[in-house]
């Protein structure tokens, strides 16, 4: 896709049944080949006799491998993915004074350090980053998280207190090993099992104060890591960021009303191709559409875009002439609000003209189009 619109430009379908993780390399090669093929047969595509820049993979922590990121020297390509930050603990320990920030206007709060490590045995670039959007986001899930597995622990530390268990201290031990697993929990909490019998079992628990070292430490923390070693912070971030765009493209997809893929009504794979290419195209439009509504000040998802353009109606009054040849026609749109109006302009090229009809003289047909 592109940065600009998040245009989609290729895209591969491949079966279900394969996990993604799996199907990096190929689907990867498969589009980037298609992708230079498409400016090899068109020129090189900038209209100004200039090189056209090649694609950058964005990926996530969980398409990490010494194998990809291999894969992707070899084949020449840029890229900026992620790294669990918690396999680097050296950057997370650096003081928040280290970091700078980023760019108020594009992502306000955000901070970030520069700077390079071994990353599956080669030396590469990353930037640390710290959003407070994403540190309180992850405040709040960790405290339900937290509250959840203190309830169920209460819940195990009754009923034993009731001596109505049947299990033996090794089964208790393994149902509180499972209670505290969810993220970070033990990092903060502490479960002392006493007793070696089912009837003389209890349970407690205290939290530690590494909560708040937890919050400093890691949250709203990323680490990205890219070989775009000339870009600014900024355009890494922005990079990193364009993932959500790809994402926006799925959920779109899964839109029941507008651009849906469901339902299919194909079996066979070169059918089930076919209804991909025809979906991918349809995204590819009403993206553009938004492209454009947005070039123009109207930020708008492609539902509510489409929803603004439906809603204007065009009239078309047929007046007679009698005998002195076909009837005069009229066409009026009907009364649009700004948006509308806003939409309608930069949809067409140019603004429409307000036409009103005489309405001394009394039509003998009228239509309504969108």
């Amino acid at each position: 896709m592109t940065r600009d619109g998040a245009i989609p430009i290729a895209s591969h379908a491949y079966a279900g049944n394969r996990p993604d993780v799996t199907q990096f390399a190929s689907v990867l090669d498969e589009l980037t080949t298609r992708y230079a093929a498409l400016f090899d047969s068109h020129g090189n595509g900038d209209g100004g006799g200039g090189t056209v820049q090649g694609p950058t993979v964005v990926f996530d922590a969980g398409q990490n491998s010494a194998a990809k990121f291999a894969h992707l020297a070899e084949s020449g390509l840029h890229f900026v993915g992620s790294l669990p930050p918690s396999d680097f603990p050296d950057l997370l320990a650096l003081p928040a004074r280290r970091r700078s920030t980023v760019d108020v206007e594009k992502f306000p709060g955000l901070s970030a350090y520069d700077t390079r490590a071994v990353v599956f045995g080669t030396d590469r670039r990353v930037v640390l980053t710290h959003s407070p959007t994403l540190h309180a986001a992850q405040s709040r899930s960790f405290d339900q998280t937290l509250a959840k597995t203190l309830q169920t622990l209460s819940e195990l530390a009754d009923t034993l207190a009731r001596g109505k268990t049947r299990r033996n201290r090794t089964a208790v031990l393994a149902n509180i090993t499972a209670i505290t697993r969810p993220r970070w929990v033990n990092r903060v909490l502490t479960t002392d099992l006493t007793g070696q019998t089912p009837a003389k079992m209890r349970l407690s628990w205290k939290i530690d104060a590494a909560g708040k070292a937890l919050e400093t430490e890691i949250f709203g923390k990323r680490l990205l890591v890219t070989d775009h070693d000339h870009w600014t912070i900024t355009e890494v971030v922005a990079g990193y960021c364009s993932q959500n765009d790809v994402e926006s493209g799925f959920r779109q997809l899964k839109d029941p009303h507008v651009v849906g893929f469901s339902p299919m009504f194909h079996w066979t794979d070169s059918k089930i191709r076919v209804h991909v290419f025809y979906c991918v195209l349809a995204l590819a439009i009403a993206h553009l559409m938004r492209r454009q509504a947005h070039q123009a000040g109207l930020d708008l998802s492609v539902r509510e875009l489409l929803t603004t353009l439906g809603g204007i109606e065009e009239t078309v009054l047929i007046y007679p002439t009698g005998n002195k040849g076909r009837p005069r026609a009229q066409r009026i749109l009907t009364d649009t609000d700004p948006t509308q109006k806003n939409a309608s302009s930069n949809s067409s090229g140019s603004t429409p003209t307000p036409q009103t009809a005489d309405m001394g003289n009394t039509p003998n047909q009228c239509s309504h189009h969108h």
